[in-house]
């Protein structure tokens, strides 16, 4: 045994360090014990962060070790004296002007870049956007869900996810992921509450980074959550992203088709196909009673689209657990029901039409 024990020792003197010495006397081999033919030792390296480099140098003493002649196996270990340095996680910084770029600025890796847009304000576009992502999320399909509601993000909430994306370098963002979406939103790199107090310069700064900087990986769609109205935003992504074309929402009242009609107009001028309407609060149904009435009008949506040649995608009704699961974080699309059946539709439409 003590042969064995000489030999050990022998061999591991034989095994250089990268900065000068030998393994055994730089006195970095701990508690050798040898059992028989078993031989067992750690190789304590100096920091955690030396240790993260002495692998191979462990593997070539196990292998050397196990070849003495009387030892049947051998096992070592490799730790590190001391604690690890803490190092601080990269600074990302989030907004500023956007940089020169000669190509569109598209996801690598994302087949379909669908926008979501209304031109009004509290039509339900936002809610549309995270139950149809994650309708089609179940539906198979690989999904991303972008909220370029810079002034006003409700994903989070909606998705039931605010925490800051990890950045490994300072520019490349990871995003998160919920319900089978991966998502990305401007509330996710600020505090709750505050306000990004930004001119249209900042804001394409920061439409650049969610497109160019995350790591959206491999996608059949992503679907873009835009503002309301016609502003920086959605210039930015029609002039900037080569777009698969844009889905409207509106509600069926005149009010609401007034401005979805300029959104339309919007959308046409910045040569970006428009793929169908999609009608929102299409009709309330009692739960007490199962009376049906048409709350914000009827047929106004169907008829836009007519006139425009367009499909009408679909109508979802008003219900008030579509409003309690979106402030959940629980999209009503992740369950069961009437409505989370409206979306299924919905999103089985937009794959057979080859949408997404």
């Amino acid at each position: 045994m003590n042969e064995i024990r000489d030999e050990v020792e022998r061999v591991l003197a034989g095994l250089a360090l990268p900065d000068g010495g030998d393994l055994f006397s730089s006195d970095m081999v701990r508690a050798l014990s040898v059992d028989g033919g078993t031989v067992r030792f750690v190789i304590e390296a100096p920091s955690p962060e030396v240790a993260r480099h002495m692998e191979p140098l462990r593997r070539a003493a196990e292998e050397a070790v196990t070849r003495i002649e009387g030892v049947t196996s051998a096992s070592v270990a490799l730790t590190a004296h001391g604690p690890a340095e803490k190092t601080p996680p990269p600074s990302l910084k989030f907004g500023g002007h956007a940089k020169p770029q000669s190509q569109p600025m598209n996801p690598p890796g994302v087949d379909r870049i669908l926008v979501i847009g209304s031109g009004k304000g509290g039509v339900g576009k936002s809610t549309v956007s995270a139950n149809l992502a994650v309708a089609l999320a179940r539906s198979g399909r690989r999904v991303g869900l972008l909220d370029a509601d810079i002034y006003g993000p409700s994903q989070p909430r909606m998705m039931g996810i605010n925490k800051r994306p990890a950045s490994p370098d300072g520019k490349t963002i990871i995003p998160l992921h919920a319900h089978g979406v991966t998502l990305m939103s401007i509330g996710f790199m600020l505090e709750e509450g505050k306000a990004a107090v930004w001119r249209g310069p900042m804001l394409m700064g920061a439409m650049q980074q969610m497109m160019t900087q995350v790591q959206w990986g491999e996608l059949d769609v992503l679907l873009v959550d835009l503002p309301p109205g016609t502003g920086d935003v959605q210039l930015t992504l029609g002039q900037k992203a080569d777009l698969t074309g844009a889905l409207i929402v509106s509600t069926p009242q005149d009010v609401a088709l007034l401005d979805a009609r300029k959104a339309i107009d919007m959308f046409q001028t910045l040569k970006v196909p428009i793929l169908g309407m999609i009608e929102n609060m299409s009709t309330y149904i009692c739960p007490s009673c199962g009376h049906e009435a048409h709350l914000f009008g009827q047929g106004g949506v169907a008829a836009e689209a007519a006139k425009l040649g367009v499909p009408l995608l679909g109508s979802l009704p008003v219900d008030l657990d579509t409003r309690l699961s979106g402030d959940a974080g629980k999209p009503i699309a992740a369950g069961d029901g009437p409505v989370a059946q409206a979306f299924a539709q919905l999103a089985d439409r937009l794959v057979k039409d080859g949408i997404a």
